[in-house]
């Protein structure tokens, strides 16, 4: 990592930290350091440091660290996290919720309940944030952020502020049109006026579905690979033998194979090099190569580097 970085940014309102171990944040336990972590006070403050940046310095959204492995050389440049202001969500009248980046979707679909909107009840069985369920279009139990989105705030590169609605975002199975430099900021979302029973009855069947089918008091992430058209992914990759499959410390869950847990003490390595064999076993017994749903950041150990040479 460059050294110097935080004398180099420009002054801002929230808060830097330098070397900020990202491991304990993410779902997965595993991952090096942050160079830089900011937290901006608000949209204004993130607007100012994109603007004013250096060039070249990398700037990564992480909300909760749910969906991501971070390897195990850590992140270079700036991480962002949000909170406070950029984390708020405010129910309307009309049927709307204005929703930070930052919000959990979790909280999303609990403040949904309570203002008596239905539709987004899905959103309780996704531990994610709303930043990443809009850039990747996050779906479960037969709903997703595609259906219920009409609008969306994101910041370029630049700090320049854009205002997108749903038909311009290109959402697709866990995928969204806006581009990869582009740092989602909010949301307007819009729900239907509902029975307050229904939807939390609704809620409570979802998330008993989540404790049963999937592996939720290890540390794991969100489904592994996406799903192929026609097919399930959890099926293919038992079909293949990986059931209970280990590299090291890594294993591929025997509960719900679509999921890789670290048993205690994994490194990134391990898990990423786990997810690559079965997605050569997959594509061996099946003939399909299955798709990365988990985000892959950062630098790979000088260490694993060299084992790979």
């Amino acid at each position: 990592m460059s050294g110097g970085l935080l004398q180099r940014l420009p002054r801002v309102r929230g808060r830097y930290r330098e070397g900020v171990p990202l491991a304990p944040r993410t779902w997965l336990r595993v991952g090096g350091p942050a160079e830089v972590v900011f937290q901006p006070a608000d949209a204004a403050d993130l607007a100012r440091f994109l603007a004013k940046r250096p060039a070249g310095v990398a700037v990564t959204p992480i909300g909760v660290a749910s969906n991501l492995l971070v390897r195990d050389g850590g992140l270079d440049g700036v991480v962002l996290r949000f909170s406070g202001a950029l984390a708020e969500i405010e129910a309307e009248d009309d049927g709307r919720l204005i929703v930070g980046a930052g919000a959990t979707d979790r909280m999303v679909a609990i403040q949904a309940l309570k203002a008596g909107l239905s539709g987004l009840e899905f959103f309780i069985g996704i531990p994610g944030t709303l930043g990443g369920a809009v850039r990747m279009n996050a779906g479960a139990f037969g709903g997703e952020t595609a259906a219920i989105v009409e609008r969306v705030l994101a910041l370029g590169p630049d700090g320049r502020r854009h205002e997108l609605g749903a038909a311009e975002l290109g959402f697709g199975y866990r995928h969204s049109a806006l581009p990869a430099d582009w740092i989602v900021i909010g949301a307007v979302l819009r729900g239907t006026p509902g029975d307050v029973r229904a939807i939390e009855a609704r809620m409570r069947a979802i998330k008993a579905a989540r404790e049963a089918s999937q592996p939720l008091h290890v540390a794991t992430g969100g489904s592994t690979f996406k799903n192929p058209p026609g097919h399930r992914a959890w099926q293919l990759i038992d079909a293949a033998g990986c059931r209970g499959l280990r590299r090291g410390r890594a294993m591929v869950s025997d509960k719900h194979c679509n999921f890789l847990i670290n048993t205690g003490g994994a490194s990134a390595a391990e898990l990423e090099a786990l997810g690559e064999e079965v997605r050569a076993r997959v594509r061996e017994h099946s003939g399909i190569l299955l798709e990365w749903e988990i985000h892959r950041v950062g630098r790979a150990a000088d260490a694993d580097l060299e084992a790979a040479a």
